[in-house]
């Protein structure tokens, strides 16, 4: 007989930032379990269910009991199998005893070839797995393998999870499924919402659990139809004030994980708390109260709320009023904070960053301040924009971390050194740099926008890598303490989509001579090198590494990529540029012919000894060597434009117009001739026509 099976742990109120991903640990374990007993098909149709105090799943088409199964087991060799008169060994009576098998049913064994000796097999039906005998391990597995990072203990029980257990069904159809898990007899019976549910709420059927708890319980059992159901009721409170709410699906999830029964309010603060920051006044509503705060249709936060409450009231007012005053001594503490970080200047704090550590083996953040100034200066110089500008961002980029504000929030630094800064006025472009030299923040973020933001943002990043990396702190598999892959995938990004036309070596470069000052006096008081000799070269090739990443994500295949990389690119900015050339060369007929041919050149001079001069004329001997020197020069000055134009694609394609003069070269004239001279004349072409063909990528890694 198959049903819908159900089984839900009633819990007291779970962390409801982990919640979601509980409910669906829970879910896979159960179903993982019936799978594995074969009481359902490989991938059967299943619902999970999790709310604040409970944890289920309900799955279609559970067997009671599995079907019969017929195991085809090897049992030994014949030859140790059998005596040599043809009855049974001791060895083989010694396991048959061991599996619980007759004597009596060698005679029924299957003989057949097991490699190249002739072995007994025996064939037995084994019974399915009744439900009700593994149910209750499937369940208790599945709790016992939950990602929960810790666990306590509840009454006089040794029971333990993550909040106390106070309730098991378990139901196939209508019939509950008998087993004890946590100590708990299963049943039929959960509790509803606390205030608004009628208590104890029996479910009848399997099929009926989500209706029942929300009809009888009022609880909407669903995370994901809660989850929607919040979404849609704050969308329409919004309306109704003609605004729209903050979009934060963090804070939408962690609300959906507080209640069960959810109800929207407009909750409202006085106005002349708009005068702060309203970056504050939004993150302390979500952070400490899990409001959403309301934006007008220009964007700007109004002094109303949204309240997302587990009850229903029928005078709202008890809920609105009481949501306010606490709110309004959240807005309080921000106004608070922000008007006493405006009495002083951010140039005033930097002494104070002095006694903030940055890293031991890096100084304070106060010595970092001072090489970020001089590394923005160095970079806004190759960028031809303001470097008094520059330096002056870098100077004030990290002095907001020592405000009342940052201090309470610490997601708001960069932000509030903007405001502090231009109410300091230090001038937009400085203020606007503060904030942005930490962009990108995470994927898909705003870049920096002008050349000294972009000054500024390079340089903090680059200090970090080359810092980090110059200690011997670089990340290790998934471990990355100091956020170096985010800083080099920011300087990346920076670096192409803005784009910044620098070398990235020499970027490197300038980052490295900033810790070449002074060396750091350890614990036992030795001065040390600041840097490690390799660093330069080992934060370049991380770099390319997280380069690699980027371009295989965007679609490229891995032959394109190190085409392009393996030339090491240090103008990155061109690199999607080349990356793009060498997509649509492939797609040439000529592209396979030539790329053969590269990798053979390729190989041929890697292979040569000495160094090799220039192409004599004079020594051009055989007729396939003449066209082909002949094709070469008279291409050169148009790979020279289309290069120097930057026309990547151009240049390539350029290059099918020398297959047929290539192809013949390779068919009629030997390179090694026994002449030292032809020879190294030969490889003089050579030289030249790698040098033509690799201008763009090497395409010698396109041939398969």
């Amino acid at each position: 007989m198959q049903d819908t099976l159900l089984v839900e742990l009633l819990t007291e109120e779970l962390p409801p930032k982990a919640l979601a991903r509980l409910g669906e640990a829970f879910a896979d374990g159960i179903v993982k379990g019936l799978v594995a007993h074969k009481l359902v098909g490989a991938a059967p149709e299943f619902h999970t269910f999790a709310s604040p105090r409970r944890l289920a799943v309900t799955v279609s088409g559970v067997a009671a009991q599995a079907a019969d199964a017929q195991v085809r087991e090897k049992i030994m060799p014949v030859s140790v199998a059998l005596t040599a008169d043809g009855t049974p060994s001791p060895a083989l009576l010694k396991k048959l005893e061991a599996k619980g098998i007759p004597a009596d049913a060698v005679a029924s064994f299957e003989r057949a070839m097991d490699g190249k000796s002739e072995t007994f097999f025996h064939t037995m039906t084994v019974p399915g797995a009744a439900l009700d005998a593994v149910l209750a391990g499937i369940v208790a597995e599945s709790v016992k393998k939950l990602p929960i990072p810790k666990v306590m203990r509840w009454g006089d029980a040794t029971h333990q999870f993550v909040r106390p257990v106070h309730g098991l069904i378990q139901l196939h159809g209508s019939r509950v499924v008998p087993g004890e898990v946590l100590g708990l007899a299963a049943g039929n019976v959960t509790r509803g919402h606390r205030f608004l549910g009628e208590g104890a709420v029996t479910v009848e059927s399997a099929d009926a659990y989500a209706r029942t708890l929300f009809e009888k319980g009022s609880v909407v059992a669903s995370f994901e139809a809660r989850r929607s159901l919040i979404a849609h009721e704050l969308a329409k409170a919004a309306a109704q004030v003609g605004a729209h709410p903050v979009e934060d699906a963090a804070l939408l999830d962690e609300v959906t994980a507080l209640v069960e029964h959810p109800t929207v309010y407009v909750g409202e603060f006085e106005a002349e708390f708009l005068a702060v920051p309203q970056e504050c006044l939004i993150l302390t509503m979500k952070q400490n109260q899990k409001y959403f705060p309301l934006l007008d249709a220009a964007g700007r936060l109004i002094n109303k709320f949204l309240i997302v409450a587990n009850i229903k009231a029928d005078i709202a007012d008890n809920i609105t009023g009481g949501n306010a005053r606490v709110v309004r001594a959240r807005l309080s503490d921000a106004k608070f904070f922000f008007d006493t970080d405006r009495k002083a200047k951010l140039d005033s704090r930097l002494p104070r960053l002095a006694n903030v550590v940055y890293h031991n083996k890096l100084g304070s953040v106060l010595d970092r301040i001072g090489r970020l100034e001089a590394l923005a200066g160095k970079i806004a110089a190759r960028l031809h924009t303001d470097v008094a500008a520059a330096q002056r961002a870098a100077r004030l980029a990290k002095a907001d971390l020592v405000t009342e504000m940052v201090g309470e929030f610490p997601e708001l630094q960069g932000i509030m050194g903007e405001y502090y800064a231009r109410h300091d006025g230090e001038g937009e472009v400085i203020a606007q740099a503060i904030e942005q030299h930490y962009h990108p923040r995470f994927a898909g973020d705003t870049l920096p926008q002008g050349n000294v933001a972009c000054a500024v943002a390079l340089a903090d990043k680059l200090d970090a890598l080359v810092g980090f990396f110059g200690i011997g702190e670089r990340p290790t598999g998934d471990k990355d303490p100091f956020a170096l892959r985010r800083a080099a995938l920011g300087v990346l990004r920076v670096l192409m989509e803005t784009p910044v036309p620098i070398d990235l070596a020499d970027l490197i470069a300038d980052a490295a001579a900033g810790f070449e000052q002074r060396g750091h006096e350890y614990e036992d008081g030795l001065v040390r090198k600041p840097l490690l000799d390799d660093t330069a070269e080992e934060t370049l090739a991380f770099l390319f590494d997280r380069l690699r990443g980027v371009l295989k994500e965007s679609g490229a295949t891995t032959e394109q990529v190190e085409a392009v990389l393996s030339m090491r690119p240090t103008r990155v900015d061109v690199v999607p540029a080349k990356l793009a050339a060498v997509a649509e060369f492939v797609a040439l007929p000529e592209a396979a012919a030539l790329a053969a041919a590269n990798k053979r050149i390729v190989n041929i001079l890697k292979k040569a000894e000495g160094a090799i001069g220039e192409i004599d004329v004079v020594l051009l001997a055989e007729p396939a060597e003449k066209a082909l020197a002949h094709a070469v020069i008279e291409a050169a000055p148009l790979q020279r434009s289309l290069l120097e134009n930057a026309d990547y694609t151009g240049s390539l394609k350029a290059l099918a117009g020398l297959r047929g003069a290539v192809d013949t070269f390779f068919e009629e004239v030997m390179v090694n001739h026994e002449e030292p001279l032809i020879r190294a004349n030969r490889l003089a072409l050579l030289k030249q026509l790698a040098g033509m063909m690799n201008a763009v990528a090497d395409i010698s890694r396109l041939s398969v």
